[in-house]
């Protein structure tokens, strides 16, 4: 049995995951050094490689992803007939929601323009701001990651909204919970919406200008799912024309966001390069790769795995 990891381990990390199957050989590489040829000698892979190496692979019995997301992964004929498929959910909750808000109060207090102003050397008062505490919250997607979102906003004294795909029982965390038909009654009551969905064709372009006009003015929209949620041309529309009054990007569409791209200028907007959920915040790491030693020990007893992802036929 022949296990290649790609994600960063320390070395406590490496011999508590090889306890787990001390028979097996283990191969602990960087991913950017990773070849076709070691993708498909390995009968397990723990983190990210190129799902193109995967394809075709003979030995492959289960692929443990460090992202959530499994795009390119989870398609057909990527991982063989008979292999596992896990992501890392549960790990990113935490650093991805903290940058939502960091995103939220930059736009709400408007220090964004305060940052541009300090480079000018230019003492300026921006005008009113708004809070957030009053304010209502509707999060749609409520993973990991909008649920600590919406576990926050609420902490902030923000009446919060959730939508999910299914019917469920509302969390504490929760004022109200909802299902994706209700979406465009419960828009305009809303003053910040918070957005950590997939990318699928349920939700690509969801967010368009029809959904825009439905907003208030002052509303702002967090993404930090996949950028295909939200239709771009229609979102600089609604900034240019003060349809909303802000957007936190962590995802956009296309990525990267091309240099002469007209969001980039946008008022309102606020972009980061889809880092809220790397490896910067060290807990998120540690998360993955214990989420990974778990499954390890899963996977040598027989168990069933955490985190299984559906593979497309």
């Amino acid at each position: 049995m022949k296990i290649l990891v790609v994600i960063p381990l320390n070395k406590d990390e490496k011999e508590k995951l090889k306890s787990k199957m001390p028979e097996a050989e283990y191969i602990f590489i960087a991913k950017s050094k990773v070849s076709e040829e070691v993708v498909k000698s390995a009968d397990i892979i723990i983190g990210n490689v190129p799902a193109k190496y995967v394809k075709g692979s003979k030995k492959l019995k289960w692929l443990q992803l460090n992202s959530v997301g499994t795009e390119g992964y989870s398609d057909g004929g990527v991982i063989p007939e008979g292999a596992q498929l896990t992501n890392a959910r549960g790990a990113y909750g935490l650093a991805i929601s903290e940058h939502m808000l960091g995103m939220l109060f930059e736009i709400k207090k408007k220090l964004n323009l305060y940052y541009l102003n300090q480079k000018k050397h230019e003492w300026r008062d921006e005008g009113s701001v708004t809070s957030i505490e009053g304010s209502t919250t509707l999060v749609v997607g409520l993973g990991d990651i909008g649920g600590n979102f919406a576990r926050k906003m609420k902490a902030l004294g923000s009446y919060t909204i959730g939508i999910k795909r299914n019917i469920a029982k509302k969390p504490e965390y929760l004022d109200e919970l909802f299902t994706m038909e209700h979406l465009d009654e419960i828009l305009p009551k809303v003053d910040i919406v918070a957005l950590s969905l997939p990318g699928t064709k349920a939700t690509h372009h969801l967010f368009n200008m029809d959904k825009f006009k439905l907003m208030k003015k002052s509303a702002v929209i967090l993404n930090v799912g996949r950028g295909s949620a939200i239709y771009t041309d229609d979102l600089c529309e609604a900034l240019e024309h003060r349809i909303i009054s802000g957007a936190g990007l962590d995802v956009t569409e296309p990525e990267p966001l091309p240099f002469e791209d007209r969001l980039w200028d946008m008022p309102g907007a606020i972009i980061t390069p889809h880092i809220s959920g790397s490896f910067h915040l060290d807990e998120t790491l540690r998360k993955i790769v214990n989420i990974s030693i778990d499954n390890l020990d899963r996977f040598a007893k027989g168990e069933k795995l955490m985190n299984i992802v559906g593979v497309i036929k």
